[in-house]
């Protein structure tokens, strides 16, 4: 009798998931369109940054917009100079937060099904309360179906690896676009403005370049760390009808860049 075939783990997924992004992305031509639904789906995470952010620091977020080429606005209001700072600053690191807590949070089955079918929803608040754009009506709902397809109906293996893929794509948006990091000037919805990073430099002081280089650090330390988590402990995915008893898991990118 053949032995069975070993089962997925959350190991296992998140090496299928960085070798599917790092294979997409670097080697196979119009990879950008593959990844299509990851980029908007990160310009959602950095806009909602931007606009949670202002909320926490007492400010107003009215609107984002999500564009067809990937770029966003978000429109807050804020009254003084640390709350704009802290604003701008939010939406960068907001990709690689929510990506690595993607990472740690979805290792195992059940885990990636409860990581996607959170996001699918906030998606769908997000839309009823602050998206105002034609392609962010009509791309960000597809993003959401996605993942809630995969959350309801996909396997415990595919699961993972599709939790763990939108992981490593938000972990590590803002250090793969770290030239954003570096530039004074953003282009997005055919006006040129100033970048999030000029905004950051110019609330709190000092070289926009030194500050790009700090949230440059901070972004790959957060893409590191997720994935040194997420890697530590394997959690193997229950075969098709068994019944665990006992057990318990460990614990454990662009021109137009948006703005």
């Amino acid at each position: 009798m053949p032995p069975a075939p070993p089962k997925p783990t959350s190991r296992g997924a998140l090496l299928s998931a960085v070798a599917v992004y790092f294979v997409v992305k670097t080697f196979i031509p119009f990879g950008g369109v593959l990844l299509y639904p990851l980029t908007l789906l990160s310009t959602w995470v950095h806009e909602m940054g931007h606009g949670l952010t202002a909320l926490l620091c007492g400010g107003r977020f009215t609107s984002l917009d999500v564009f067809a080429n990937g770029a966003g606005l978000a429109y807050t209001a804020t009254s003084r100079p640390w709350q704009a700072g802290l604003v701008a600053a939010g939406g960068l690191v907001a990709p690689p937060i929510v990506g690595a807590a993607v990472l740690v949070l979805s290792r195992g089955p059940r885990r990636a099904r409860i990581v996607m079918a959170v996001l699918a929803v906030a998606i769908a608040l997000s839309l009823a309360v602050w998206v105002r754009s034609l392609a962010g009506w009509i791309a960000l709902p597809l993003v959401a179906v996605f993942l809630a397809f995969f959350a309801r109906w996909g396997g415990p293996r595919q699961r993972m690896i599709v939790a763990q893929l939108v992981g490593v794509a938000l972990a590590a948006d803002t250090w793969s676009g770290k030239d954003y990091l570096f530039s004074a000037t953003a282009t997005v919805d055919g006006a040129t403005r100033p970048s999030d990073i000029i905004n950051v430099a110019q609330a709190f002081g000092g070289s926009y370049l030194v500050w790009g280089a700090a949230l440059a650090v901070v972004s790959f330390g957060l893409l590191a760390l997720g994935l040194r988590v997420a890697w530590r402990t394997p959690i193997p995915a229950a075969a098709p009808g068994s019944v665990a008893a006992g057990a318990r898991g460990a614990r454990g990118a662009r021109a137009n860049r948006k703005k």
